[in-house]
């Protein structure tokens, strides 16, 4: 079965936030008081894995969890076990996570037992002094711990970064020189006017486009054909052993092959990242619905997904 939207894209990738807490505060994700959900208005696990048992069945063949921090989520590993098991006789091919990295020293191997072959860890800085400056209280030692048991487990590990004004537009080289010393591919990734934060949007946003031009002028890139389910454009360099990404939401609109949607950690299905309409699936699961009538909601939702997103700054 395949699930495909109105403009018939096929939708085969599936993200779900699993908790709106992080043990850490980036200064351009949450407030530094956060007030965090009351856990009745959460899924829990089982309400998140019979969702995902739905989307699966339509087609969906790729699960990322994120969060807030997943990692915080107590028994997140026995969510993804019961995943993992659908892979042997389902559609699904993969379960992947998105990480801050700083628990992933303790979760590394049993994510790797349970499945998990490949994750994101967002990573904004490479000194110590301005990654305490932008999580606000967290230790970048953890997360270089974090990194090394992951791949001591044989975890492909891909990194992040959030580029943004008067903090790390002068770090880029350095972040690259790093991970290629570390052979993790990077990807930088445009601001997105999504949550709230104590600084307005248009104060942090930076065009990668500026940022890739400067790049090219020292490495040379070629296009690279390597694609995973997301929508970051790969290059490679004869200066370089990794590839390096660009998500440019705003610079350039990448809707064109968009195959993704979004799970709240609230069960509100986000058919786009740039749009506020959903469809609530917490109320559909609480009222005891069948699943048919929850695969019929989510066609319903797809149906209506929107061509492209307005994100502006």
């Amino acid at each position: 079965m395949q699930l495909v939207d109105q403009f018939l894209r096929k939708i085969n990738y599936l993200r779900v936030s699993i908790t709106d807490r992080c043990d850490l505060r980036c200064i351009y994700c949450m407030k530094e008081k956060m007030n965090f959900l009351p856990k009745n208005e959460v899924l829990s696990l089982e309400e998140i894995e019979r969702l995902c048992n739905n989307f699966i069945e339509l087609g969906v063949e790729k699960i990322r969890l994120t969060g807030g921090e997943p990692l915080v989520r107590k028994d997140i590993l026995h969510l993804i076990e019961n995943l993992n098991k659908k892979k042997s006789f389902t559609n699904l091919k993969e379960i992947t996570l998105t990480t801050n990295g700083s628990l992933l020293k303790k979760f590394a191997k049993d994510l790797k037992n349970n499945g998990v072959n490949r994750i994101n860890i967002s990573l904004d800085t490479i000194i110590k002094e301005k990654y305490k400056e932008i999580t606000r209280f967290g230790n970048l030692d953890n997360v270089f711990e974090g990194i090394e048991e992951a791949i001591k487990n044989k975890i492909k590990v891909k990194i992040n970064t959030v580029v943004f004004k008067n903090f790390n537009e002068d770090q880029i080289t350095n972040l690259i020189n790093w991970a290629n010393k570390k052979l993790l591919d990077l990807t930088f990734i445009e601001v997105m006017p999504m949550s709230d934060t104590d600084m307005p949007r248009h104060m942090q946003f930076v065009s990668l486009d500026k940022i890739f031009k400067e790049l090219n002028n020292i490495y040379n890139f070629d296009k690279s054909d390597y694609q995973t389910s997301g929508p970051s454009n790969y290059y490679t360099s004869e200066k370089l052993n990794i590839k390096i990404g660009f998500i440019t939401p705003l610079s350039n609109n990448f809707c064109s092959t968009c195959n993704r949607v979004r799970v709240s950690s609230t069960g509100k299905l986000y058919m786009c990242l740039g749009q506020n309409e959903f469809v609530d699936f917490r109320e559909i699961l609480r009222n005891d619905r069948s699943d048919d009538y929850i695969k019929e909601k989510i066609r319903f939702a797809l149906s209506v997904k929107p061509k492209r997103h307005d994100f502006i700054i």
